[in-house]
């Protein structure tokens, strides 16, 4: 049977994130995946205005129920939350709902190029670092490592400030570390620390950037690590699934990334 995994975040009803990703994605790689939706909005928040629908009052009630059903899961995607409260709620949810040797990924998903999203404050940050120590494997970026350690941010930077930024991490991090969208040598990709060691894996650096990709590689890395793939394996994956969105969906299209004809094309591949 195909493993049951909770993904954890919130859902745009118009827009390529979130969950309108993580499902999709996590149904095609092969796994159940069961949903908490943290909060539904009408659109995401890269257009011009949005509604917003808090749903943390009903978690609690959910959880109730699960109880009720006996529901475990074995692996966890948390991905943005947008308030700290939610992430003891996060906790709780592990605590009660694990399967034995359940996995627990948590991508912050709080800031990008150097900047916080808007809403997010220190405390959100402070919140997260406390919260990433549950965690198996934790995939921030770059900027979110720099908020978490008080690093300073860096456009430009070489191998030596990746090793720093990992060594800082460590800190609070229990788990395996992988530094999404590390730019080196033309090249980007992760940098993965496991057991004192660091490796990286690299793809092309295409010249576009796209709204909700690191939705998108969450999404595949999670399906193809909990499947049985190594770390390597699921960046590598996950990496390459975000390329090929990114070279289908056309210039301007801020909705987020087509990964629906990329979806579409391996279906018709694996039929042929």
């Amino acid at each position: 049977m195909a493993k049951r995994i909770l993904t954890m975040q919130d859902l745009s009803c118009v827009g390529q994130c979130s969950l309108t990703v993580a499902l999709p994605l996590l149904s095609a790689y092969g796994v159940e995946a069961a949903v908490l939706p943290t909060a539904v909005l009408s659109n995401h928040t890269m257009f011009k205005s949005w509604s917003y629908l808090d749903l943390t009052p009903e978690i609690k009630h959910i959880y109730q129920f699960w109880q009720e059903n006996g529901f475990k899961f074995e692996g966890f995607l948390l991905g943005y939350l947008g308030k700290k409260e939610l992430m003891d709620l996060a906790e709780s949810c592990f605590d009660e709902f694990s399967a034995e040797g359940a996995k627990i990924i948590i991508d912050p998903a709080f800031g990008d190029n150097g900047k916080l999203y808007g809403g997010f404050d220190g405390e959100y940050v402070a919140a997260m670092r406390n919260l990433i120590r549950r965690a198996d494997v934790i995939l921030p970026n770059m900027t979110e490592v720099c908020f978490m350690t008080g690093l300073e941010y860096r456009e430009k930077y070489d191998r030596a400030y990746v090793e720093r930024a990992i060594s800082e991490m460590k800190k609070y991090a229990h788990g395996t570390i992988i530094i999404t969208g590390v730019e080196l040598e033309g090249k980007i990709g992760e940098a993965i620390y496991k057991d004192g060691k660091t490796e990286y894996v690299f793809g092309e650096l295409l010249p576009k950037r796209l709204h909700g990709t690191g939705d998108i590689f969450a999404a595949v890395f999670t399906a193809e690590y909990l499947n049985g793939a190594s770390l390597a394996e699921s960046c590598a994956e996950a990496g390459r699934f975000v390329a090929e969105c990114i070279r289908h969906t056309s210039d301007g299209h801020f909705y987020g990334a087509n990964f629906e004809d990329v979806l579409n094309k391996a279906q018709g591949s694996r039929k042929n």
